[in-house]
């Protein structure tokens, strides 16, 4: 049995997966994402010699600070659930590169990847050399989902904004619809120390003519949002009034939802994902929809609507991932989104106790996700993601006992144990049936646990 049990699990790697290293290793060689040049010249050169792939379809763009890709999911499971074929594009990945380009809901497959970086890759290198700087690996991948989608081709696009709006790389393509999530300090280093400088950038992806959805905002947001719209002459949705939440209920795997959209009233609509802030970003992908389908005059097919959210997925959202003890993985990564996340767990869940496991990038507003979550952890234990720019252990520990207090906090530099040591004590309880671990902070560590605890038995 262990013979047959070994060759089972060891399978050669096939040609396409070399191929798949080879491409991510040049992919990955470029520019990171956290390093930025803003302009919109690269990109707009590679899609011209491209033939301006991203005109060949329509694109219903998401930008805004936090829910980002979970509205870009539920928008995407919508319009498939009317029959469209869809394109998606998100970012950052959590495990695989390939998830950041996805068709009919699945990540483009190994083999499409490989042939659409194999077809760009001499204008990648034609661009590089015109240009005082390369392209950057996020513009390398816009250009080859844009280039993917035009080829397959899709019916619409949907677009979610890497960082900002009006120099990201994805602003080359003209949204017919642009949805704003909330928008809150994050990247300031880039888009501004104040929250209306940020939403100014973000307002950059409504284009003349289009309709933009915006999500329930800050006064000074909303304001600079408005004025931007109104001076390129785009229609303007406003969740609170044009549409919005109108209930939720908990119910077993998510949540019972009634929505008013732009055309009417939706009710009974079940979302398998937790937290107030989910239901408002249904709200946002239902009007966008709403929108793109018949300008938000009609009142869309209830079913239709009703199957499409069912069908939702977000990986690394509030994500439960294991029971006994529960597991749960969110890639918050800025105190807005901790702030959403602790109203979740203290809305939807019912821990006796809760254990967090969290690491950050150094360039986060550490004390400010911590402070966010201290009221829904018992304790912490505080962990280093394997990356350049990660915070230390020992400082985010330093941070971690100023807001929880030295008895509430622990340090396991490696996530493995981080884990372990967080089951360990939510288990050593008065009530071991109701405990949990939260594994929060950052993408890239939502997308490192992920990985860990899926490849356990």
């Amino acid at each position: 049995m262990s013979e047959m049990r070994r060759g089972l699990t060891m399978v050669p790697e096939t040609e396409s997966a070399g191929e798949l290293a080879a491409v991510e290793k040049a992919l990955l060689a470029r520019w990171p994402e956290s390093r930025l040049e803003p302009s919109l010249d690269r990109i707009a050169a590679l899609c011209d010699v491209l033939g301006s792939p991203q005109c060949a379809y329509p694109v219903i763009h998401v930008g805004g600070t936090n829910g980002k890709t979970s509205t870009a999911r539920m928008i995407e499971s919508l319009l498939r659930a009317f029959g469209l074929r869809t394109g998606l594009f998100t970012s950052p990945h959590l495990q695989s590169m390939r998830e950041r380009i996805a068709f009919d809901g699945r990540p483009i497959t190994v083999d499409r990847f490989v042939a659409a970086h194999t077809e760009i890759e001499p204008y990648l290198n034609l661009i590089d050399a015109g240009q005082p700087h390369p392209l950057s690996f996020f513009e390398a991948m816009t250009g080859l989902a844009y280039a993917a989608f035009a080829d397959a081709p899709v019916d619409v696009a949907v677009i979610e904004v890497g960082m900002g709006g009006s120099w990201d790389a994805t602003n080359v393509a003209d949204g017919q619809v642009a949805v704003l999530t909330p928008i809150a300090l994050d990247h300031a280093a880039y888009l501004g120390d104040t929250v209306s400088k940020i939403a100014a950038e973000k307002a950059g992806i409504v284009k003349e003519g289009a309709t933009v959805v915006l999500a329930a905002q800050a006064e000074e947001v909303g304001q600079a949002l408005l004025r931007h719209s109104a001076e390129v002459g785009a229609s303007v949705a406003r969740e609170g009034r044009e549409f919005g939440l109108r209930g939720r209920l908990g119910a077993v795997g998510g949540q019972m939802l009634a929505l008013a959209g732009i055309g009417g009233l939706y009710e009974e609509m079940f979302l398998p994902l937790w937290g107030a802030h989910q239901a408002h970003n249904a709200a946002c992908a239902l009007a966008a929809v709403e929108a793109f389908l018949g300008g938000g005059r009609a009142r869309l097919d209830e079913e239709v609507v009703r199957a499409g959210f069912a069908g939702t997925t977000s990986p690394g959202r509030l994500e439960v991932v294991r029971r006994s003890p529960t597991i749960l993985i969110d890639a918050a990564h800025n105190p807005a989104g901790a702030a959403a996340t602790a109203a979740a767990l203290g809305e939807d869940f019912s821990f006796s106790r809760l254990v967090g496991v969290v690491g950050a990038m150094a360039d986060k507003d550490i004390a400010g996700i911590l402070a966010a979550l201290e009221p829904v952890l018992d304790e912490v234990t505080v962990t280093q993601i394997t990356d350049p720019r990660a915070a230390s252990a020992d400082h985010l520990a330093g941070v971690a006992v100023e807001i929880f207090g030295a008895e509430r906090v622990r340090v396991e530099p490696g996530l493995a144990a981080a884990i372990d040591a967080a089951v360990t004590s939510a288990e050593d309880s008065v009530d071991p049936t109701g405990v949990g671990v939260l594994v929060v902070g950052s993408v890239v560590l939502a997308g490192a646990a992920r990985t860990l605890l899926r490849a356990r038995p």
